[in-house]
């Protein structure tokens, strides 16, 4: 993010890359700002004359009746790379990562496709089970699960707990001797890699609150804990080295060492574990300076490097598991917003941004502001003939870094009434949507053939003042 700056944040270093020429240095003047750039949306996406549809729908038509601003869900698009996933790795277990979004419509999907589930908390967990999710094929995640949310896991006969603490093992266990319950467990490890897009590098990464550490032994006792511990049946380890990457090299320094300490716990602990997880991450195509892996080529080289590697330490190879999220409901989803305001910005040096205000913003769409997130818009409603301008797509909120797309080529025309859509929002937009300055969660709207359907509805002004029991 910009760092501080005695003039403001405008001025900061980094903040006006996208008012030099041509923008930050991946960003190039399209020759046509109406065009679609295909690997960035979902699979079904269309422009005709302009407007933008998505599963069939023309998008002026799904603003008209469901408002904006509105996440559009191709369930096509989604379904498919969910079986991509299910083919490409047939020989593993793939868990849909709920985190990056979840509801009752996408479970009973993933159900009906034959993939399973990760959860981490006591919330998604009961969307699970309202959509009748087998829960043989469930893991449960989170670093800090309380009591209570141990119990319903272990009662609704979860397949698989990842333990991410020794207090964590302790609490499992009292659960397990409670209830009179087997529990399958993993045990989530820190192998010392961090995974930065396309940088892989073995740090001092294990200075964060997931998992145990391979370095300093803790994840050896962890596991020598877990197979002690009556009730608690150990599946393997678990190993996540980050998110949005793109080749398998940081896999393959993680495999190594997860691979390690497997053999390890079968020299020393006297258990062979059948299980290892190699966790999800896999990154998607937000603007046209990524470049993701297809599923086949992953399964490929993920696969390859786990036999290689039990071949060189002379152990069988565990049953694998992974975890796409990000790359199965990503790309799958945009945002359609309504423009309200435009204006144009005189910056130092004669430079001018062009700010596109919208409908919605940081309480949609968080991760620009979080994580300094890159996004691509395409003006959705209607064919210009105007040369494409720089600007910068901002939502309504009080927040001068309350920006969703940072640097796009928009047809120089862009008005008020106009409707933008920014794809690539599946993933986590949703999930980490929240009603700042009491602003109404956006729905989501279902594609698929011409015809929409609801997947969450709208918030309204009664949900928005339920929980407030102020006495008027």
């Amino acid at each position: 993010m910009p760092t501080a700056h005695p003039s403001g944040w405008a001025h900061a270093d980094g903040a006006l890359r996208s008012t030099r020429p041509g923008g930050p240095h991946w960003l190039r003047e399209p020759a046509d700002p109406n065009a679609l750039v295909a690997h960035l949306w979902s699979q079904t996406a269309a422009k005709e004359g302009g407007v933008l549809s998505v599963g069939g729908v023309p998008l002026p038509d799904l603003v008209r009746e469901h408002g904006s601003p509105a996440y559009v869900l191709d369930e096509a698009d989604f379904r498919d790379r969910a079986r991509a996933f299910r083919d490409a790795f047939s020989d593993y277990a793939v868990f849909y990562a709920g985190k990056a979004f979840l509801c009752t419509t996408v479970a009973r999907w993933l159900a009906e496709d034959g993939l399973s589930l990760d959860v981490c908390s006591g919330g998604e967990l009961t969307v699970a089970e309202r959509a009748g999710f087998p829960m043989e094929r469930v893991g449960f995640h989170g670093n800090n699960k309380t009591l209570g949310e141990l119990e319903r896991a272990v009662e609704l006969g979860v397949g698989r707990i990842i333990v991410d603490s020794f207090h964590e093992i302790e609490r499992l266990a009292a659960v397990a001797r409670e209830l009179g319950r087997t529990v399958g467990v993993m045990v989530r490890v820190t192998a010392g890699v961090e995974a930065h897009t396309h940088e892989y590098i073995a740090t001092a990464h294990e200075d964060q609150k997931f998992g145990f550490s391979i370095a300093s032994g803790d994840a050896l006792e962890a596991v020598r804990r877990v197979h002690a511990a009556p009730g608690l049946r150990l599946l393997g380890l678990h190993s996540h080295i980050g998110s949005q990457i793109f080749d398998t090299s940081g896999f393959e320094v993680a495999a190594r060492r997860v691979l390690a300490l497997h053999a390890q716990v079968s020299e020393e602990v006297g258990v062979e574990m059948p299980e290892m997880d190699l966790g999800g991450g896999f990154g998607i195509a937000y603007t046209t300076q990524d470049d993701p892996s297809d599923p086949s080529r992953l399964a490929t080289e993920m696969s390859k490097i786990v036999e290689h590697e039990c071949r060189a330490l002379g152990i069988a190879e565990p049953a694998l598991s992974i975890e796409p999220g990000r790359a199965i409901v990503g790309p799958a989803m945009c945002t359609v917003y309504e423009v309200g305001t435009v204006k144009e910005v005189a910056l130092d040096g004669g430079l001018v941004r062009s700010y596109v205000s919208v409908d919605g913003g940081m309480s949609d769409n968080i991760r620009t502001a979080l994580y300094d997130a890159d996004y691509s818009a395409t003006i959705a409603s209607r064919g210009s003939d105007a040369e494409p301008t720089l600007a910068r797509v901002v939502g309504k909120h009080c927040e001068a870094g309350d920006i969703v797309v940072k640097d796009e080529f928009l047809p120089g025309d862009v008005r008020p009434g106009d409707l933008v859509a920014v794809p690539g929002t599946g993933a986590y937009c949703r999930s980490m949507a929240s009603n700042y300055n009491h602003a109404l969660r956006p729905p989501v709207i279902g594609v698929r053939d011409g015809k929409t359907f609801t997947v969450l509805r709208r918030e309204t002004v009664a949900d928005l003042l339920a929980t407030d029991v102020g006495v008027l």
